[in-house]
């Protein structure tokens, strides 16, 4: 589907009239912007002159222009001003007392040597709404730190639950500290909008990489919290259900999500075991997640003799919750998340022409995010502004 014709829906826009000033760069603040922008606010970016967002010269291209930024700044207008000039510095707080949301994530003291601490702020607009994402946030011993992604999986513990009990930390396959945060501040930007409707304030909202991160994995932390217990790297496994892992099939891998003792039941008749249903090591959650090893054995040595796709159907026929694991290729011409749910979309570039991206995952009924615009050309907007 072309998401130009989307604007002709109709649909109302859920943040229609909220305007928000972007400084964020790369890829946590642009993420949360480009999440508010699809909701309908009107997002200005503001970008260094000559180079831009940092983001505009990551790969793939097309055309010379990069699809990274093109993908996380659509719906959202550029403007050039330089901070270190007073007089586009003037220009940036005059412009800021129009705004009702301001997003940076530079490293927590950079806003104030340009003169845009949150505390000279809000003496400007006094309503605004400050969301500052970092590595590390705005206070503790670790707030001076510099922070990307890979600090954030690191620092944050998610490296050292990733990957094999024999090989090294893992970062995962996407940049996960970033785009956790990201959303973290979307939800304290419409929360914060809401208490200003509520009681008549703007306020600063501090999201750090780490934290986000911490908060993502507290279910493993727990082990650790309760039975004083680091738990090991266990690759698909799950620490707490089983069987809940990937398995080879004849010709590819497909996943199992065997999530409470009903599903197994229905689990043991589909693959004709119906012995193991009484099996003392196997009939509660608790007693096959103690005996996963040999459970895995078990179902490796039947999911062999088959394929993915007699696999699924097997499984999905008797309630029995299990999928191929798609790679890109997949995922970008399935029926049901390509199409059905528009997760992968088109927008027209000015230079680029046609490019394919990811849509938004939130489905409202009466004000559906909505991807109308193609990201900007570095200052597109500045004379509009």
């Amino acid at each position: 589907m072309n998401i130009m014709d989307n604007n002709q829906s109709g649909n109302l826009r859920a943040l229609e009239g909220i305007k928000i000033l972007d400084l964020s760069r790369v890829l946590a603040g642009p993420f949360c912007t480009m999440l508010l922008a699809d909701m309908g606010a009107e997002v200005i970016k503001v970008e260094i002159p000559d180079k831009g967002d940092d983001s505009r010269s990551f790969p793939p291209f097309k055309k010379g222009q990069g699809t990274y930024f093109i993908n996380f700044n659509r719906n959202k207008k550029s403007i050039v001003l330089n901070l270190k000039k007073s007089s586009d510095l003037n220009k940036f707080l005059e412009i800021i007392k129009s705004m009702d949301v301001l997003v940076e994530n530079f490293r927590p003291g950079t806003m104030e040597k340009m003169g845009l601490g949150y505390e000279r702020i809000k003496s400007v607009n006094n309503q605004l709404i400050y969301a500052s994402i970092s590595g590390f946030g705005h206070y503790g011993p670790y707030k001076d730190k510099p922070g990307y992604d890979i600090i954030g999986q690191a620092m944050g513990g998610i490296m050292s639950i990733t990957g094999w009990p024999d090989g090294p930390p893992t970062r995962t396959g996407t940049a996960i500290a970033d785009i956790l945060a990201a959303l973290f501040c979307t939800i304290g930007i419409l929360s914060a909008l809401q208490a200003r409707t509520l009681y008549g304030k703007g306020q600063k909202i501090d999201v750090a990489l780490v934290d986000s991160v911490v908060s993502a994995i507290g279910t493993i932390l727990q082990i650790y919290m309760v039975e004083k217990r680091i738990p090991k790297r266990s690759g698909n496994k799950y620490d707490f259900i089983a069987p809940y892992e990937a398995f080879m099939a004849k010709d590819g891998w497909f996943v199992l999500g065997v999530g409470n003792d009903n599903i197994w039941k229905k689990f043991c008749g589909a693959i004709s075991r119906k012995d193991l249903i009484d099996d003392e090591r196997y009939n509660t959650n608790v007693e096959r997640v103690k005996h996963n090893k040999e459970l895995a054995e078990i179902i490796g040595s039947w999911s062999a003799k088959f394929t993915v796709k007699e696999i699924i159907t097997t499984l999905e026929t008797n309630g029995i919750p299990a999928a191929p694991i798609n790679n890109l290729e997949q995922i970008v011409n399935d029926p049901h998340i390509a199409i059905a749910r528009e997760m992968i979309q088109k927008i027209i570039h000015p230079i680029a022409g046609e490019v394919k991206i990811t849509g938004n995952p939130i489905k409202m009924s009466e004000t559906n995010p909505q991807i109308y615009e193609s990201s900007p050309l570095l200052g597109e907007h500045t004379d509009y502004v």
